[in-house]
This record gives structure tokens, C-alpha cells and sequence, in this order.
């Protein structure tokens, strides 16, 4: 039950950080809460073609601390807001997480249907398309995974 009950708050908050980043080019790229009752932390991570801002984090932990004090989705206590980028190892989850790092290193945990083991690929991520994604992990050589078998997956930093 709590899972669900934290499910419904994420996409809640998620709702009101898309309203909060409304006539920008910031996105909303995840929406974590953590903890409970007078400890509860609430990290919203954004994202912009270009990078984030300092004055993003800003813009949004302003907008988005108004939108939350309308709509008091913590009765039973208080938070405390963070507002950052995804870094430089970001977390993937979602298919436009995957299109706006086409051409980058990525790592994935893919556990394909009917496996019980998962394995590891990196490399870079060349396609995303109709769920599936092409990811060339030597020159030339190109593995397609679709995005249903991926657990996890993470952009790798480049030098």
C-alpha cells in the first residue's frame, strides 16, 4: 500500500514540477521522495538542452515551492525541497531520457524476457525507435535491446 500511496504522490509532485517549468525550456527529468513524516526530502531533477543552471534550480525550486504550498500533497508533515541536475552519470528511465542522449555513452542492465540472469552493455547509443534502442558497442557492431528489458541504465561521462 505505501508503494502505491508513493507512486500516486510521485506523479502528483511530477504534475505540479511539469506546471512549475511551464513557458521554459526546463524539463522535469525525475521526482524522487524520500523518508517520512517531518524528515521527508523531495529531490526534483531537471534537465535543458545545454545544461542546468544554477538560476534554473532557482527558477523551478520557487515555482514548484508555490505550486506544493497550493497543494499540500505532505498533510501529515513538513519536507524539505532540493532541486538539481541529473548529474553526469543521469539515471535513464524514461524513452525521451534515452532520444535527447542519441549519439552518447550509455551503460545498461538489460534482463531480456524469460532470463533470469541480466547482463551489462555499454557503449554508444545510436538509435532509439518504436521501443527498441541501437546501441553500437564496437565500431560497426550494433546490439538492438528493447527498452521493456532495460532495469537500469546510466549515462557514461566521456573525457
Amino acid at each position: 500500500m505505501a508503494a502505491l500511496e508513493n507512486k500516486e504522490l510521485v506523479e502528483r509532485i511530477t504534475e505540479l514540477g511539469e506546471r512549475s517549468a511551464m513557458g521554459t525550456d526546463i524539463e522535469v527529468a525525475e521526482i524522487q521522495v524520500r523518508g517520512a513524516g517531518n524528515a521527508r526530502l523531495l529531490r526534483v531533477y531537471i534537465d535543458k538542452p545545454g545544461g542546468v543552471t544554477h538560476a534554473d534550480c532557482q527558477l523551478i525550486s520557487e515555482r514548484l515551492g508555490k505550486l506544493l504550498d497550493e497543494d499540500d500533497p505532505f498533510p501529515d508533515g513538513s519536507y524539505t525541497l532540493e532541486v538539481s541536475s541529473p548529474g553526469i552519470d543521469r539515471r535513464l528511465s524514461k524513452p525521451r531520457d534515452f532520444e535527447r542522449v542519441v549519439g552518447r555513452k550509455v551503460r545498461l542492465a538489460v534482463l531480456p524476457p524469460g532470463e533470469t540472469r541480466r547482463s551489462l552493455l555499454e557503449g554508444r547509443l545510436a538509435q532509439v525507435s518504436g521501443g527498441t534502442l541501437e546501441v553500437e558497442i564496437a565500431p560497426g557492431n550494433l546490439v538492438r535491446v528493447p527498452l521493456e528489458s532495460v532495469q537500469k541504465a546510466n549515462l557514461k561521462f566521456e573525457w
